[in-house]
């Protein structure tokens, strides 16, 4: 799938706890407020597959490559009932987790990454990429709700190193989110906006 729109796609992406689900809302409000049409997802989605993979991803461990095939089938079908639709009317789409997630996640399990990126090859390139970086003992410390089997300090840890290597590869930016929220806001705002300028 090719991006044929005005629109602009946003990721936010991170290991469990960065705080990518909350910055992708207020990001979206804060936008809105500076009037840029913009909406707000997230991955898993939530059509039929996105839900399947939020009910067994939380209690059950299953292969990598089955993970890996699950996220990109679900991948599919956001980026056609909801990513693209909404670029094509030229909004602006801020995204909680994409394909960076499953090259990190699955990729940290040992799953080949060129694997991951053919079995992905449909998937819309971000025009702007956000890691927010949080140590796992951070992250897994914010977390309140029951963990899932992906949330284990060694895992996030092996994830983590998979996130900074896509950063230092230029394929994401890199936002220090382990400061006070207001901070981590003001910068995302900054840097979105001005990465706007460049496709307004």
């Amino acid at each position: 799938m090719k991006k044929e729109s005005r629109g602009v796609f946003v990721v936010l992406d991170g290991i469990d706890g960065c705080g990518k689900t909350f910055h992708s809302k207020v990001l979206r409000d804060e936008l809105q407020t500076r009037g840029f049409n913009t909406v707000c997802t997230a991955e898993p989605s939530n059509d039929a597959v996105g839900k399947f993979i939020r009910s067994i991803l939380l209690t059950e461990k299953v292969p990598p490559e089955v993970e890996a095939l699950l996220f990109a089938a679900d991948r599919f079908e956001h980026l056609r009932a909801e990513i693209l639709p909404n670029l094509e009317m030229g909004r602006i789409v801020v995204c909680d987790r994409y394909l960076y997630s499953s090259l990190a996640y699955q990729g940290a399990q040992g799953v080949d990454l060129d694997w991951i990126k053919a079995i992905n090859n449909f998937a819309l390139k971000p025009d702007i990429a956000f890691y927010l970086d949080v140590p796992p003992d951070v992250g897994l410390g914010r977390i309140r709700r029951k963990r899932s089997v992906l949330e284990n300090h060694a895992l996030q840890m092996r994830v983590r190193e998979k996130y900074l290597e896509f950063t230092r590869l230029g394929d994401m930016i890199m936002v220090d989110s382990n400061r006070p929220v207001e901070i981590v806001k003001t910068d995302l705002v900054k840097l979105t906006v001005k990465k706007l300028q460049e496709f307004m």
